[in-house]
């Protein structure tokens, strides 16, 4: 006979398990009620348990929803099912609720299924991630082949343009200028491009993002940025990232210099950098067995006309700019140097208001262990 008590533990143990789970769970019975939905479900869903019992689900996703189809397809084949990149936006749920979904029987209930959502938003960020670091190295092996292969003969074509130039007639002097010009450029742009071969292993420490943030300002202010307004929204009680100084300087002052060259034509411009601390974002990273928390966020938010749509999966890879004199390895060069310490960058944008947001890990205490990991909730709880 089995132990009611027993049996009493493992139900309370299976629900905290579901509790620690970081994505909604809900189990739909024979009549297509909410019969349980975990703490994240609760939040997707924006009601409680409770409140989500009282209905059956199609009152909370969109009309005709593929996941209704779904249900009925696991309750009849009685096997699993899964489908990627559904679209559940709706007024209740709000916008760019795309998820992928599934779906489940239950053993001792033939008509119940679970269902489990994975939110776009969470994989989408380790794909960039991915993608990113794949474009990083692409440049590298691209700068290594340029650095060897064009530099030199560019140094001889200089050359023998400044010997030309002695015993060209005057009017033919302004075209071994322009080739001199036109060589320095391209020295400068491969110059440009070798920092992404450069391997050698980062110098990290513990770093106030908040004095560099206002060294940045400050260089931006006395400088591309005189005329903008740049405000601030920080968290005081922020940890220390584990980053280089100077890189960091050098990513954020290339989002700035973007955010201002793109509000400079408006007359209520305006640049604001902000930091937030988001527990619960874990990644893996190169050279490490370990998931590394990324809970610390600084963003670089301008109200300007915002970045293509068509061009924004690319924005991070080398080449790709909306400038008309642009290189296109700004960008780059920041998914690099934030890849190397193990964070990620990413770009939101639509009319009048894009956001880059940098996530990184915080600075290395005593065992290496994050210093807010004994509260999952963060620091202003």
């Amino acid at each position: 006979m089995t132990n009611p008590n027993l049996l009493a533990e493992n139900s309370g143990l299976a629900m905290d398990v579901l509790n620690a789970i970081q994505n909604p769970v809900i189990l739909i019975d024979g009549e297509g009620h909410i019969a349980f939905a975990n703490w994240d479900a609760e939040t997707f869903f924006g009601a409680s348990a409770s409140h989500l019992a009282r209905y059956p689900i199609s009152t909370f996703i969109p009309f005709g929803s593929p996941l209704l189809a779904l249900i009925d397809q696991v309750r009849e084949r009685r096997g699993p099912v899964n489908e990627y990149r559904v679209d559940l936006s709706s007024p209740r749920l709000g916008q760019d609720k795309l998820v992928d979904l599934y779906v489940a029987p239950v053993v001792t209930d033939p008509h119940a299924v679970v269902v489990v959502f994975q939110e776009r938003s969470m994989a989408d960020k380790i794909d960039r991630q991915l993608v990113h670091r794949a474009a990083a190295r692409s440049v590298t092996g691209l700068a290594s082949m340029l650095a060897h292969e064009i530099k030199n003969p560019l140094s001889g074509i200089r050359g023998a343009a400044q010997l030309l130039e002695s015993s060209v007639p005057d009017e033919d002097r302004p075209l071994t200028r322009l080739i001199c010009d036109e060589t320095d450029r391209i020295v400068s742009l491969v110059d440009r491009m070798e920092v992404f071969s450069d391997e050698r292993p980062i110098d990290r420490t513990a770093v106030n993002i908040h004095s560099v943030l206002d060294h940045v300002k400050a260089v931006a202010k006395a400088g591309f940025a005189r005329d903008i307004k740049i405000t601030e929204s920080y968290d005081p009680s922020l940890p220390p990232v584990y980053a280089n100084r100077d890189q960091l300087v050098q990513v954020f002052l290339n989002l700035v210099k973007n955010a201002a060259e793109a509000v400079v034509d408006r007359a209520d411009g305006e640049i604001q950098l902000s930091t937030a601390y988001r527990p619960g974002m874990k990644l893996s990273v190169s050279g490490s067995r370990e998931k590394i928390s990324l809970p610390l966020e600084f963003c670089v938010h301008d109200n300007g006309p915002g970045v293509p749509s068509d061009l924004l999966p690319h924005l991070f890879d080398p080449f790709i700019t909306t400038k008309t004199n642009g290189s296109g390895l700004g960008l780059a060069l920041v998914a690099k140097i934030i890849g190397t310490h193990g964070g990620i960058v990413e770009c939101d944008s639509q009319s009048s208001r894009t956001t880059f947001r940098v996530l990184m890990p915080v600075s290395k205490v005593t065992g290496g262990q994050d210093p807010f990991d004994a509260n999952p909730t963060g620091p202003n709880s």
